[in-house]
């Protein structure tokens, strides 16, 4: 072989720099996919936090669940017949989430009411707009 041949021989084995690049790029896939997972995650415990919950930060669904009687020792209501947002892998080890219904609706009608108000908001600002563009059309008919 001449010396301008990009092959290289490791342990009596012919290695191709492209195999090799190939397998970085594999492996750099795999690290982003990580990074993805851990981000996505964060992300879940902080929307888990307020509102009605998507997702535990587990990665696992979210299930509406009506407690009988107080099972774990942070049931919130030890009323019978409580209702929760429960990880539909739930343990009472502190990894998965569970929060009191009451909570999480009272939040979401809060994020609701704040939507409604910025909705009024823009529709009035946009009647205003109509009014005066209606002005100047009438006064350019005249």
């Amino acid at each position: 072989m001449d010396s301008d041949c990009s092959y290289h021989y490791t342990d009596n084995f012919l290695i191709d720099p492209y195999e090799e690049e190939l397998k970085k790029e594999k492996r750099r896939r795999k690290e982003m996919e990580k990074m993805k997972q851990h981000s996505d995650m964060v992300g879940f415990v902080a929307d888990g936090q307020y509102g009605i919950s998507r997702r535990c930060p587990c990665g696992g669904s979210i299930k509406h669940d009506v407690s009988l009687s107080p099972k774990f020792k942070h049931d919130f209501n030890t009323q019978p017949g409580s209702r929760y947002f429960t990880c539909t892998k739930f343990k009472d080890d502190g990894l998965h989430f569970r929060q009191p219904w009451v909570f999480g609706v009272e939040q979401e009608i809060e994020k609701l009411v704040m939507k409604v108000e910025e909705q009024s908001k823009t529709i009035e600002e946009m009647q205003k707009q109509i009014q005066i563009q209606a002005e100047e059309i009438a006064k350019l008919k005249t």
